[in-house]
């Protein structure tokens, strides 16, 4: 034969000098959440490995994030209190505008993502302000402006509206520069879908809807086109990155939003998807390593520059070895 493609296989060397695409720690960003009080770490139910974190904990993980080489955290949390209108997500004295400032205090070259949306803090858990039983999507922009510029004075690098209203990143860019805040990036969770891979994280951020659901303004599973559409959109709009949530069920959506646009492309590794992980690799069904490996790889050959996940931590001790 003249043609033989094992012959590129035959050593590990050999195999990573042809290698398409490239896992590295630098792709990661690392979630973390953050809550009232003080020495507080709490293991979260159905996300072995992930923790309630205070201020002074949340400090110590991003150090270990940084010692491993991953550029960046996003900062979720659990406020003090909640109302109507989820005013303590845009409260400077809340856990996650106090945590954003005391790691970029601590940690000044880690990049902090903050995560703009109100259901973690309104007290019927939906992620913006209600008219009636509906999410009143223009009432809820200037909201998520509050929000964005809270989390810029806090020290955010990039604001990450994930609310799923139309016309929240020209809102939100507007707003940052208005005030000064030209080089806060926006990262778009422009390709939302309404999955039911959020479920642990829901529980993590106490953020399940009180009533109804959230398929009036997350997308549709089923649409593939739309996808294209938001995107396009919030690239208009002034987005910096697009994120596409989830990933692994999403790769097809991952690689046609990637066709279309020019920037740089995201993806969330979602609760759901990190939880049936660890609950395989726990009965021993998986090896969890080269699973978590692969998936990822997956994601980056899908078209993916930056992948958010919970196994960032776990990667990087696997790709540092």
């Amino acid at each position: 034969m003249l043609i033989r493609p094992r012959r590129l296989r035959v050593s590990e060397n050999l195999r990573k000098m042809v290698a398409e695409t490239t896992l590295s720690v630098d792709d990661f960003v690392y979630p973390i959440f953050v809550v009232p009080g003080e020495g507080v770490k709490e293991e979260i139910p159905g996300m072995p490995g992930c923790y309630h974190l205070s201020v002074d904990e949340a400090v110590k993980v991003a150090r270990e994030v940084a010692s491993l080489g991953i550029p960046s955290v996003e900062v979720f949390g659990l406020p003090e209190y909640k109302d109507e209108i989820g005013s303590s997500a845009w409260d400077m004295k809340s856990p996650v505008q106090r945590g954003m400032a005391a790691i970029k205090e601590a940690l000044p070259n880690l990049v902090i993502v903050g995560d703009v949306c109100l259901c973690q803090y309104t007290s019927h858990g939906h992620c913006g302000k209600l008219c009636g039983n509906y999410v009143d999507n223009d009432a809820t922009l200037e909201l998520l402006q509050k929000v964005a510029l809270s989390q810029a004075k806090a020290g955010a690098d990039i604001v990450a509206p994930s609310d799923m209203m139309d016309g929240r990143v020209k809102a939100i860019r507007e707003a940052l520069d208005a005030n000064g805040f030209y080089n806060v990036s926006i990262m778009s969770y422009a390709v939302k879908y309404a999955s039911a891979y959020y479920g642990p994280f829901r529980n993590a951020a106490n953020s399940a809807p009180q009533f109804g659901d959230r398929k009036q303004y997350q997308m549709d599973p089923a649409n593939a086109k739309e996808a294209v559409r938001e995107a396009l959109l919030d690239v208009e709009e002034g987005a910096d990155i697009i994120m596409v949530k989830p990933a692994l069920a999403y790769l097809d959506i991952v690689k046609t939003v990637k066709e279309n646009i020019n920037l740089p492309l995201a993806v969330y590794n979602v609760s759901g998807e990190y939880a049936m992980v660890k609950a395989a690799a726990a009965n021993g069904w998986i090896d969890e390593k080269r699973i978590v490996l692969e998936s990822l790889l997956g994601m980056k050959r899908a078209g993916a520059n930056i992948i958010i996940t919970y196994h960032a931590i776990d990667a990087a001790k696997w790709l540092n070895e």
